[in-house]
């Protein structure tokens, strides 16, 4: 199996726990069968490639006056939007559902992706050695530019 396609496999799989958990935790989020909620969070991961994107720059001053906090508006849309084109098989019955549900599934969704290593986020802990102290005591140490 090709990595790109693994990737793409696993990224998925992890989108539709998250789903799945979302829907199983907020009122307001609904599916009739497994497929259904495997399409659903398809149809988000392709949203969120391709028109997130787009989101995110006409948003973009919205999202530096609220500090990037506007990011789970446009998240609770794109997942409001998925609930709209897949209506009657996975609803979502109102934007603070929609809201809801794509705070569940980012906080699922991230740390399942750290931990398999399949989606862009990635922890790295680095350690550095502290430099000598300065021997010249009368302050022609070295400079910190910050």
């Amino acid at each position: 199996m090709p990595p790109t396609l693994k990737k793409f496999l696993q990224s998925w799989l992890i989108n539709t726990l998250a789903v799945l958990l979302a829907v199983s935790i907020v009122p307001g989020l609904h599916y009739d069968k497994f497929t259904d909620l495997m399409t659903a969070s398809l149809l988000l991961g392709i949203l969120n490639a391709f028109l997130r994107p787009i989101l995110l720059l006409v948003a973009l001053p919205l999202l530096i006056f609220t500090l990037g906090l506007f990011m789970l508006v446009i998240n609770g849309l794109l997942l409001y939007f998925v609930g709209f084109l897949l209506q009657p098989q996975f609803t979502v019955n109102s934007f603070w559902a929609a809201f809801w549900g794509a705070l569940v599934i980012s906080l699922t969704s991230l740390p399942l992706n750290v931990l398999t290593r399949s989606g862009n986020t990635s922890v790295r802990v680095q350690r550095t050695h502290r430099p000598p102290p300065p021997s010249d005591p009368g302050g022609n140490g070295p400079v910190i530019d910050v």
